[in-house]
């Protein structure tokens, strides 16, 4: 007597169940340890305080400081939370997911979504201080736009920082690694070097895919105070930044992905 059996096609909510899991695995590490909380909504506070305070003393511009501090925000916050990439390899937690059924992109989108979480909440503390404090003259769909790219933005950094910490068995390297690249990354992102300036450092800054980001967030967040430097400095178009900052994300996030899939022999180097 012949039997029929029936094919269950596959579905990928255990995959994307996964990914939530780990994600939501990291707010909540986060939210546990009190010195990180306690840091995480002390910086954007001390940076209020001083960036504010300090515009007003010096009678600079908010539109060119803001953003670039916004984004310093997001990338020291989402390079910090990929160190637990290191911490659950030396815990056995890394391994425990890597031979699970879930496939390698679920456990690259669950690390990742949960350190952009966590640079987001930051930088949505500061932000939201600069919106009741200073004269933001930005429209609140602008502003929302702004968080949009600000996403985008914490996505890149955490794959780039997931992209580091994968090959390196130790919070010292990794940490020496921050100092000597990712830092010099967010100086020359237009922070405090102009795009438009002539020279070696005025390329460097053309060809950094975070001054896009850095120029999205000033064509969306504009101040009452702008003084005549701001006002003229060169920012590269809208569409530019946006397909920039889509890029980098995208291809930092496939590049996280593809190393996952590789062995992890040692530090960097």
């Amino acid at each position: 007597m012949a039997t029929s059996t029936t094919t269950i096609p596959p579905t990928s909510a255990p995959s994307w169940l996964a990914a939530v899991t780990l994600a939501e695995r990291e707010l909540v590490r986060f939210f546990r340890q009190k010195n990180r909380v306690f840091g995480a909504l002390g910086q954007p506070i001390i940076f209020w305080l001083l960036f504010s305070e300090g515009l007003k003393g010096n009678d600079l511009d908010y539109t060119h400081f803001f953003p670039g501090t916004l984004v310093m925000i997001l990338l020291f916050t989402a390079i910090f939370a990929t160190i637990s990439i290191i911490e659950d390899r030396r815990e056995g937690f890394l391994q425990s997911v890597l031979v699970a059924p879930a496939p390698r992109w679920a456990m690259v989108a669950g690390k990742i979504g949960g350190g952009a979480a966590i640079a987001m909440l930051q930088a949505l503390l500061f932000l939201a201080l600069g919106w009741f404090t200073l004269p933001l003259e930005s429209s609140f769909f602008e502003i929302l736009q702004a968080v949009i790219l600000m996403g985008v933005i914490a996505v890149a950094l955490t794959s780039l920082g997931f992209l580091l910490a994968w090959r390196m068995d130790s919070t010292a390297g990794f940490h020496a690694i921050m100092s000597v690249f990712l830092l010099p990354m967010w100086l020359l992102s237009g922070a405090f070097f102009p795009a438009g300036s002539d020279g070696v450092l005025g390329w460097i800054v053309r060809i950094n895919p975070l001054t896009y980001g850095v120029s999205g967030l000033r064509h969306y967040l504009r101040f009452a105070s702008e003084n005549s430097a701001a006002a003229t400095e060169p920012l590269a178009s809208l569409p530019l930044c946006w397909i920039v900052s889509l890029a980098f994300a995208a291809i930092m996030f496939a590049a996280s992905w593809k190393i996952a899939a590789t062995r992890s022999t040692g530090d960097l180097l």
